[in-house]
């Protein structure tokens, strides 16, 4: 690979706002925080998103203000169908309803610290399928090597994806999941399709040797506060875009500089970016 997809996933549903007050839970906040990590490298914002209490939610009216406002920039929107590990499989669903450019779709069921990531078998064919249906590129999310088999089964069963690129995101260092570490990354991507391209996610302190073990595999780096909260010993992160910006500054080391964000829409095939809507005209 000659350059480098950066995803930034700036919020996720684990950490709350009174612990983290640098993370993004408003609509406003969200949005801020999309510009600055694309102007810092980032071509994919990965979405959770938040009520007005701050609690993690799937309201389909908010996803869809959302989607719409991160239009805004030239990132390619990617909706969680994850939610949190308490949402029924029906909201997840209807997370597709507004119409992101991608979505992820994690391949089976996890250990997520204390609590159970329930992804079985029947529910990530029907997602898989829903994507299809509606052209929206899946991410496919791996937490462990059963999780490649599962998405091999789906891709044997199902056809390729929408967009016919087959991407993985390989979450590192969750406690139920894979080690965060050199050997892990190397196992993990030994079982891809060779067709596949991936990228990784190292979970706090797998981080750095996530992000790293990466790039030296051809890999490509997914970064930001759902994942990572401390820049580094006592240091919490002030921002995602400095996560963002640490990791285009490694992918430039490593001579392959973060993609553009219409590079990274050719390179996932994701649909070209709706135009905008028509403007209201001004009032008499």
């Amino acid at each position: 690979m000659s350059s480098t997809l950066i995803t930034v996933a700036p919020t996720g549903a684990e950490s709350a706002k009174a612990d983290v007050p640098a993370l993004p839970v408003t609509l406003a906040e969200l949005v801020a925080t999309a510009r600055a990590c694309e102007a810092a490298g980032a071509a994919v914002v990965h979405v959770h998103i938040r009520d007005a209490a701050t609690r993690p939610t799937l309201d389909l009216g908010l996803l869809r203000e959302t989607v719409a406002a991160l239009r805004e920039t030239d990132l390619v929107v990617q909706l969680s169908t994850g939610g949190s590990v308490h949402d029924p499989y029906e909201d997840r669903l209807k997370v597709l309803d507004a119409a992101p450019d991608a979505c992820s779709l994690t391949c089976g069921t996890v250990n997520f610290g204390d609590d159970v990531f329930m992804n079985p078998w029947g529910f990530a064919a029907e997602l898989y399928r829903e994507t299809q249906a509606r052209g929206i590129v899946p991410e496919f999310e791996l937490f462990d090597l059963g999780h490649v088999a599962t998405m091999n089964r789906l891709l044997d069963r199902y056809g390729p994806p929408a967009g016919g690129r087959v991407h993985c995101d390989l979450v590192m260092g969750v406690p139920g999941g894979f080690a965060g570490d050199l050997r892990t990354v190397a196992a993990a991507v030994g079982q891809l399709p060779a067709e596949a391209t991936w990228s990784a996610t190292g979970i706090g302190r797998a981080s750095l040797p996530v992000m790293f073990a990466a790039l030296a595999g051809g890999g490509h780096l997914r970064v930001g506060m759902e994942d990572t909260l401390t820049y580094a010993k006592g240091r919490p992160v002030r921002g995602n875009e400095e996560l963002v910006a640490r990791a285009a500054e490694a992918a430039r080391l490593a001579q392959r500089p973060p993609m553009t964000t219409a590079e990274a829409r050719a390179f996932l095939g994701v649909r070209p970016a709706p135009a905008p809507g028509p403007t209201a005209p001004p009032a008499a």
